[in-house]
């Protein structure tokens, strides 16, 4: 049975199961997303805009925000540069253990952030394995910037990976032997063959892992030590300033993070628009 007739079978339940089913579905995402984010900029902007700017132009929230983009910059760039090599070594070459190795990139989403930021400062603390060497050199990353940008690397790694793995396992490697085959050396290869077969999967996880990577706050939140003004990032410090009975200043930035995350939510619409426009030129022109 085709796609097509599935969807003939399913559109000929009874309307009140048609309507129930998408009544249920717009009540629940109506009540747990939409209203929830509703609340988040009226509540901004309930005391006026003097007061949500004063809210933004404080230096800790500032230094927050400062900290969120860095952190996120830094992450997304290590895992797409991991994610393009994890992805080419798992698809185009065997060796033992290759199964082990793509589990194990899914680790990050196995084991909570907590745990991670605890992971991380037995190894890189004063008293872990590698904490009191750094120190020696004067290179402090528990409790400081570095820290920071370690756990959000780490939640962040399978996201790039995961997205370019089955495309890259799914087109093969017979462009890329034809290539090599017409005398193209590598580079030549991956920048006019396997990019932009790969570049729609590769932005997909990019996005993905910039939209986790601000929204991080469990594993972030062990290894800062929530120094306001130097290790805290969005998330965090809107944390800090609702638990001081701020809210509108929490309120002011968490109406930046939900509205980055409403930005990450378009682009990510626009590139599934354009991966599956891209699947039936494909299907249409084989």
């Amino acid at each position: 049975m085709s796609h097509g007739d599935r969807l003939s079978d399913a559109s000929r339940d009874p309307k009140w199961v048609q309507w129930v089913l998408i009544g249920t579905t717009v009540v629940f995402v109506s009540l747990l997303l939409i209203l929830p984010l509703g609340v988040i900029f009226w509540e901004a902007f309930r005391k006026g805009f003097k007061t949500y700017t004063l809210a933004l132009s404080d230096r800790n929230a500032r230094s927050a925000i400062a900290l969120t983009l860095l952190a996120t910059a830094i992450a997304v760039q290590v895992n797409m540069l991991f994610g393009l090599a994890a992805a080419w070594a798992t698809t185009k070459y065997s060796f033992p253990g290759k199964s082990l190795l793509i589990s194990i990139i899914d680790l990050p989403f196995a084991i909570s952030p907590v745990i991670a930021g605890l992971m991380l400062i037995l190894l890189y603390g004063v008293n872990g394995w590698f904490g009191s060497t750094l120190l020696g050199f004067g290179f402090q990353v528990i409790f400081a910037v570095p820290g920071v940008v370690l756990a959000t690397m780490f939640v962040t790694v399978p996201f790039v990976a995961r997205e370019l793995i089955p495309v890259m396992q799914e087109q093969g490697s017979e462009q890329e032997w034809a290539a090599v085959s017409l005398g193209a050396n590598a580079w030549q290869t991956f920048l006019k063959v396997t990019l932009p077969n790969i570049r729609w999967a590769l932005l997909y996880g990019v996005l993905l892992c910039s939209a986790r990577a601000m929204g991080e706050f469990g594993a972030v939140s062990v290894v800062s030590s929530n120094i306001r003004g130097l290790t805290n990032t969005l998330p965090l410090q809107i944390d800090a300033l609702y638990n001081d009975y701020n809210a509108p200043a929490a309120f002011a930035l968490s109406s930046i993070l939900a509205a980055l995350s409403i930005l990450t939510l378009i682009a990510k619409s626009f590139l599934e628009m354009r991966i599956e426009r891209r699947s039936k030129e494909s299907e249409a022109n084989p």
